[in-house]
């Protein structure tokens, strides 16, 4: 199936690992030119060098730190530079600390709202302008299920998520007449490292195994397995197509019918 992707352009956050890697090579699949930006380093660096070689697209890297208040415009602008307009923004980033709702601190909680709210915010806006104007974009926001069904301890994510998803579906239906639609993906418990410290976190704190934490976690998925990385990737290409224009607003779970509530 053809999904109308060759040749966009797209700037994908947290591309040098788990949930933006996989996303960046299935749009890389499809054949798009590609902006990874995550905090840098070799993990960013080799991933680059890989989809250039499996799916001989270009690609570009951008070092920033989504916690720097200056990130989202030094990422939009380095991105553009290197590349081009950018048709699709695919928003994601890494969790910040694990923290019961009583046991929170304001540092943290400005350096989570930074991490997961502002930056995606503000590279969002930065990029919509140029959307608009050219009559089609992008905007997926990889998430979490704790927008949908609070996480136990994971106090900074669930809040500062939701005011992301709350912006998002505030601009949805801004901005679809002139061709730009804005959705979200809400992962459940997928096979990436940033799950697989949160389950060694939970074992260390009630004296579980590791694999007795999995399993346990496993149990309460219809599914039964955490999910890989490229099930989602793939819903978060689809929502980039031309084929899902007239999506806009939503926020899909997928999370192998983890999430009960309608």
């Amino acid at each position: 199936m053809d999904l109308g992707l060759k040749g966009r352009i797209a700037l994908v956050g947290g591309a040098s690992a788990g949930l933006g890697r996989a996303t960046a090579d299935r749009l890389a699949s499809e054949g798009c030119k590609l902006a990874l930006w995550s905090r840098g380093g070799e993990a960013l660096e080799k991933a680059a060098e890989e989809i250039r070689a499996h799916y001989s697209v270009v690609v570009a890297t951008i070092a920033g730190d989504a916690t720097d208040p200056a990130t989202a415009a030094k990422v939009a602008w380095q991105a553009e530079r290197a590349l081009g307009p950018i048709d699709i923004a695919i928003l994601n980033a890494g969790g910040p600390i694990a923290s019961e709702a009583t046991k929170t601190d304001p540092d943290e909680w400005r350096r989570s709202f930074q991490l997961l709210a502002i930056t995606p915010i503000e590279l969002a806006t930065a990029l919509l302008p140029g959307m608009r104007s050219r009559g089609w974009g992008r905007i997926v926001s990889i998430m979490s299920s704790g927008i949908r069904q609070p996480i136990p301890e994971l106090a900074y994510s669930n809040a500062c998520r939701s005011a992301l998803a709350a912006w998002l579906k505030t601009i949805a239906p801004e901005v679809i007449a002139d061709g730009v639609t804005v959705n979200g993906v809400v992962p459940g418990r997928l096979d990436t490292a940033r799950v697989a410290a949160l389950d060694k976190a939970r074992a260390e704190k009630t004296g579980s195994t590791l694999a007795d934490v999995r399993a346990q976690s496993e149990r309460s998925i219809p599914a039964g397995r955490y999910g890989q990385p490229d099930e989602l990737a793939a819903y978060v290409t689809w929502l980039c197509s031309d084929l899902a224009r007239y999506q806009t607003g939503t926020f899909v779970p997928i999370d192998g019918g983890m999430i009960r509530g309608i």
